[in-house]
């Protein structure tokens, strides 16, 4: 009989800190400080830093870092504000970066 391993999860590369759940992920096509990226509807045990403009690939956004409950790694931003229409979906979503997560329970 196979052992229920339970949800799959992304959890904090440094410490293990259980961040997202891989349900949760909307795409993987994103890009990141370090590469790839992934963009989560949600994020759990994390910071939320403070809110600032930047120019992305996609324009304009406010964003703000997020960092591991935990240990305090930076693991990607949240997307407070889009100003072009068509990037309206991302508020309120997550980017983790890829470098900054692993895999657990797969």
């Amino acid at each position: 009989m196979a052992e229920s391993l339970g949800p799959r999860l992304y959890s904090c590369y440094n410490c293990g800190n259980h961040v997202s759940l891989h349900d949760d992920i909307i795409s993987k096509s994103f890009q990141g400080r370090s590469g790839r990226a992934f963009l989560f509807s949600h994020a759990m045990n994390i910071r939320v830093g403070a809110k600032a403009d930047r120019h992305l690939i996609t324009g304009l956004h406010t964003v703000a870092d997020i960092y591991c409950g935990d240990c305090g790694e930076l693991l990607g931003w949240k997307y407070e504000r889009a100003y072009e229409a068509s990037q309206k979906y991302k508020v309120g979503k997550f980017i983790l970066e890829k470098a900054m997560i692993a895999k657990e329970n797969w």
